[in-house]
């Protein structure tokens, strides 16, 4: 039997929509890609939510941006896919889905089981992104990087705090997942007896 979105799914989804919009203005500045907290709210997403919960999410917030909101940390409007960061929001999508993949196929995961699915999903992040990064540097706007410029940008500058903080968001997720999954029991409906 198919599940269905209930209210409290779209409630949580929205929320995680607006935490990767809220995410994306925390910032520190690093050369070429920004470091942002959207990772972090991504990958709870993904942990939390599940695996096509969680990349709805972080789905519509990719969509609210390329309608013309400005959720992006530089605006909004469908011209972002030339922006060399734009990658990683794509791969924010992929991301979460692997990581709440990786969790879901246990009812209480160990803390193991959500580290290695957060850094799993960040292992996506980072070569989608970079590969995105690369692409449309080189080839579209013509603005050259070499591998070893983008390996530097878009990993060695940004892992060391991604790294803190997807441990951040594992110690999080191992407090709210058993929470979670005793509100979602509590929520099926029981079979009528005569």
């Amino acid at each position: 039997m198919k599940k269905k979105f209930t209210t409290r799914d779209l409630i949580l989804c929205a929320l995680f929509t607006a935490l990767s919009a809220i995410g994306a203005f925390i910032r520190i500045p690093v050369p070429l890609v920004p470091f942002t907290l959207q990772i972090t709210f991504t990958t709870l997403a993904g942990l939390l939510l599940g695996s096509k919960k969680g990349a709805i999410s972080v789905a519509v917030y990719v969509l609210m941006g390329l309608i013309g909101i400005p959720v992006f940390t530089q605006g909004g409007g469908f011209s972002y896919v030339l922006k060399p960061s734009f990658g990683f929001l794509v791969a924010f999508i992929i991301g979460a889905f692997v990581t709440g993949l990786i969790v879901e196929k246990k009812q209480n995961p160990s803390f193991l089981r959500i580290i290695g699915a957060s850094f799993a999903g960040m292992a996506f992040v980072y070569v989608l992104g970079a590969i995105y990064f690369y692409i449309i540097c080189n080839f579209v706007i013509n603005a050259p990087v070499s591998i070893g410029k983008t390996v530097m940008s878009c990993f060695v500058l940004v892992a060391p705090g991604n790294i803190a903080l997807a441990i951040l968001a594992a110690l999080v997720a191992k407090r709210i997942i058993p929470i979670l999954n005793r509100q979602n029991q509590s929520t099926v409906p029981q079979p009528k007896t005569v």
